[in-house]
Parts: C-alpha cells; sequence; structure tokens
C-alpha cells in the first residue's frame, strides 16, 4: 500500500447558540473518498467561536452540553465584549473549553468509533455562521 497525506473540506451553516452539528458521515465521506484505508483523519473547526469533539448525538445530551457549557461561561459581562462590542466573550470561552480539533483513527477505510459516538461541531457563537471544517488525512491508500 501507498502512503499518502490530503485533506478536504466540509462546510454547513449553522444557527450559532451553541447548535451542535453531526458530522460523523461528511468525515466519513471525506474518508471514503480520498481512499485512505489505514491512518488518522484530524478534524479541525476554523474560527474562534466554534469546537469538535465526540459524543452521542441525542436530543437529551444536546441539551445537557449546552446547559453544561452555559453554567461554566454565562453570555455578558466579558473584557472581550467590552473591548470588541461583539457580546459574544461567551462564544471564544467555550469553543476553548473543548478545543478546535479531533484526530480520529481510520481503519478499513473508516473512522473507527464507538457504536454511540459520532463527531460533532459546536457552534457557540451569538448568531448564524457558515462553518468551515477541515479534515486532514494521513496513512496508508487503499489499493
Amino acid at each position: 500500500m501507498a502512503f499518502a497525506s490530503g485533506a478536504a473540506d466540509i462546510e454547513f451553516a449553522t444557527g450559532g447558540n451553541d447548535e451542535v452539528v453531526d458530522i460523523t458521515a461528511r468525515v466519513a465521506r471525506a474518508v471514503s473518498e480520498f481512499g485512505l484505508a489505514e491512518g488518522i483523519a484530524t478534524v479541525f473547526v476554523i474560527g474562534s467561536t466554534a469546537s469538535v469533539t465526540t459524543l452521542e448525538f441525542e436530543p437529551g445530551l444536546e441539551t445537557d452540553i449546552k446547559e453544561w457549557l452555559r453554567g461554566l461561561a454565562p453570555a455578558g459581562g466579558w473584557q472581550h465584549d467590552a473591548a470588541w462590542s461583539e457580546a459574544n466573550g461567551q462564544s471564544h470561552l467555550r469553543a476553548s473549553i473543548i478545543g478546535p480539533s479531533l484526530t480520529v483513527p481510520v481503519g478499513a477505510g473508516l473512522p473507527i468509533l464507538g457504536t454511540w459516538q459520532q463527531i460533532v461541531v459546536i457552534d457557540h457563537d451569538v448568531k448564524p455562521r457558515r462553518r468551515r471544517v477541515v479534515v486532514q488525512m494521513i496513512g496508508e491508500m487503499a489499493k
């Protein structure tokens, strides 16, 4: 097998306000279309008010993570808000708690994930946005 690296972009619109977007199928499609058999895929969201993680994508946990993040970094009163007049200081803090990237192993041409584990982007900004996610892949290519 040949060793290679490459990247794919995933773009989508969100409503902001801690919206959780399941991108698992899109990451799997990127890996498949690239032809990666074994290796790793790093999933990175561009921007300082969004994050990437894995979780069980179901309504109860979606609500729980929003409430948890809002408890850790409530809206209002942040120095960023005073400096930039954007009222989204909490968005930056929430994104920094989770982080902008995730590395996922790839085996048999697919991301290796648990049964109830999905790859998600959380858009913490206070308004709708277009988001771009880069999937950077490296490893052995399929025949």
